[in-house]
């Protein structure tokens, strides 16, 4: 059982420099249910998620995860706003710790399609597949559906098992990510 700790209590390793990474969630607001994507392939694989991916160098934060949704949905977002920021600490690469860039879309063009490494799923906000998620989408999901902003830390051992974590709602996303990342 993951243990809740308070801000402040995981350690970064010193000089430890974030990986930039963005998640689009998509929401249909009439049907009252979210697009996830299968994990085929990678990291994540056979896991449920937003889409999502690597910032690639020169690229904004919001660009990456336009063009990351397009490739994985083959959608393109028409509305698209930050909700969250969530820094992950894996074990096994203590000096890259991951600063998630967390998207929410309810408008888009296109029709949905899988690509070769995810395959996109509606689904009931009553049943979306938390056991096969990752492990901290339990705690950061009532934030994001309740359409609050919001940053956290989670540590995982062995890649997926959440160790401890620390979620809160924010009133200035911005400002909260800058202090997230200020010892780089």
């Amino acid at each position: 059982m993951p243990r809740e700790v308070r801000e402040g209590d995981i350690a970064l390793a010193r000089g430890a420099a974030h990986r930039a990474f963005t998640l689009v969630v998509v929401r249909d607001y009439e049907g009252g249910r979210v697009l996830l994507g299968e994990k085929l392939r990678g990291f994540g694989a056979g896991y449920y998620n937003g889409f999502g991916g690597k910032v690639e160098r020169g690229e904004t934060v919001e660009a990456a995860a336009a063009r990351e949704l397009t490739e994985e949905a083959n959608v393109e977002a028409t509305n698209m706003t930050r909700r969250g920021a969530l820094r992950f600490v894996f074990d096994d690469k203590p000096l890259e710790p991951w600063l998630v860039h967390v998207f929410h879309c309810s408008r888009y063009d296109g029709e949905i399609a899988a690509s070769d490494e995810m395959r996109p799923e509606w689904f009931d906000l009553d049943d979306v597949p938390f056991e096969n998620m990752w492990a901290d989408d339990p705690y950061w999901w009532p934030l994001f559906l309740e359409e609050k902003e919001f940053v956290g830390t989670f540590t995982f051992t062995n890649t997926t098992t959440l160790v401890d974590y620390w979620i809160r709602e924010t009133k200035d996303l911005m400002l909260d990510v800058e202090a997230m990342t200020a010892n780089e």
